[in-house]
Order: structure tokens, then C-alpha cells, then sequence
């Protein structure tokens, strides 16, 4: 998978841990630089290690699926943007009581925005792709927009999170129907 691509696919994955991360500075009172910089931290190593269980996983099926990876990688990006596009319509209530920058909270809403990442490992191994460059890129990607999304949140209200979502869903069903398109050609 081409460098390009996988910078796509970095966007796409990070659009739920952006929109968490914009509501997340929303919150936040008194908003600082380690505000972003901690949420980012979290955010990029879960988005960079998910994919990491995924590929370990898919490596280890490969040579069972091997007729129908195409189909299963499209299926799973499919999946993952339409999931993703659905929950960016749903209505959200941000409660500001919550402790937002607590770390028991910080891992699991890490945890929770990263698992479509996952399913983007074991599409990976699937593909014979390395693993190092792809979690470089979305963990790097990730922290970035996700530390910027903070000071997005403060600052621009609650204008984009549903917007940058459903972008992101069919960012990761492009690449799913490009990448079914490329083998079945």
C-alpha cells in the first residue's frame, strides 16, 4: 500500500478521536497547551497500536482467507464508515461534570475511538502489508489533529465534529471500494 494511501486512511481513522477531541476542549475551562498534548498522546498511541493487535491477528488467518481478502478488507472499511457515518448522526450531550482529562476517562475514550483501527490492522495483514510505516503515520497524524481539535473545540464551538466524522466514514469506504475495484481488475 502506497504512502499516499495510507495517509488517507490515517485521516479517516483519526476523524472519531478529532471529534472527541474537539468536544473534549469544549469542556475544558481553562484550556493549555498540556490539555492538547496529553489527549493527543492518547490518542495517537492507541490509534498506532490497535492497528498492531489487528495485523497480528490477520497474519495469523491470512492463509485460510486468502480467495476473499479483497472482499473481507472492503467489507471491514465498509463497515468501519458506515458505523462511523450512522454514530456522527446520532445525538450526543456533552456533560460538563464529567472530568474530562481523568486518566481512568482518557483510556477509554482512547480506547473507544481507536477499535476501528483495529479492524484497519487485520486489513493490512491481509493486504501482505508492513505494519511499521502505516502505525508511524496514523499514530503521527492522529496526535496532531487531535491535539489542534482541542483548541478547535475551545474555540470554534460545537461546529464540525459531526461533519469531520461522516467525512472520515466515507474517506474509509473509498479506500474499502478503491481497494476491492484494484483487485478484482
Amino acid at each position: 500500500m502506497d504512502t499516499f494511501t495510507i495517509i488517507i486512511i490515517a485521516l479517516g481513522l483519526s476523524m472519531d478521536a478529532v471529534a472527541v477531541a474537539i468536544g473534549m476542549g469544549l469542556s475544558i475551562d481553562t484550556l493549555r497547551i498540556r490539555h492538547g498534548l496529553l489527549i493527543g498522546l492518547f490518542f495517537g498511541i492507541f490509534q498506532a497500536t490497535m492497528p498492531i493487535i489487528g495485523w497480528a491477528a490477520g497474519r495469523s488467518l491470512h492463509e485460510y482467507i486468502t480467495g476473499v481478502d479483497h472482499w473481507i478488507v472492503f467489507g471491514l472499511l465498509v463497515i468501519i464508515g458506515i458505523k462511523m457515518i450512522y454514530e456522527s448522526l446520532q445525538t450526543k450531550t456533552i456533560n460538563n461534570e464529567i472530568k474530562i482529562l481523568n486518566m481512568y476517562m482518557l483510556f477509554m475514550l482512547s480506547i473507544a475511538t481507536s477499535i476501528d483501527a483495529l479492524a484497519v490492522g487485520i486489513s493490512f495483514a491481509l493486504l501482505n502489508g508492513t505494519i511499521i510505516t502505516p502505525i508511524i503515520i496514523i499514530g503521527t497524524v492522529t496526535f496532531v489533529l487531535s491535539f489542534l481539535g482541542v483548541g478547535l473545540g475551545k474555540h470554534a464551538g460545537s461546529l464540525l465534529p459531526k461533519g469531520i466524522e461522516i467525512a472520515g466514514g466515507v474517506i474509509l469506504i473509498g479506500i474499502g471500494t478503491k481497494i476491492l475495484i484494484e483487485h478484482l481488475a
